[in-house]
């Protein structure tokens, strides 16, 4: 490809990102601080697939910190923009 590599990189567990990549689209068209993040990560420059790629890391961590800490999952906590901070 012109743009470089077109699929996610075989590093790490392959379940993890088998079991992540579905859910992680899933959150970038319903969940709004997914999509926006996503729109901000295309925006610089980066691939769909990339943008995804960041959706699941930010899940993975988030999910993992909600679990180490008996909490309950809340995707505002994971997406900080500075728009929303100026809003509030």
């Amino acid at each position: 490809s012109v743009k470089g590599g077109s699929r996610i990189s075989k590093a790490g567990n392959a379940y993890l990102r088998s079991a992540l990549y579905m859910p992680a689209l899933s959150a970038a068209r319903h969940d709004e601080n997914a999509r926006e993040f996503r729109e901000r990560l295309v925006a610089r420059g980066k691939t769909k697939l990339q943008a995804n790629v960041a959706i699941m890391r930010k899940y993975l961590t988030g999910l993992w910190t909600a679990y180490r800490q008996c909490q309950a999952f809340d995707s505002d906590k994971l997406f900080n923009f500075s728009e929303k901070k100026l809003e509030h």
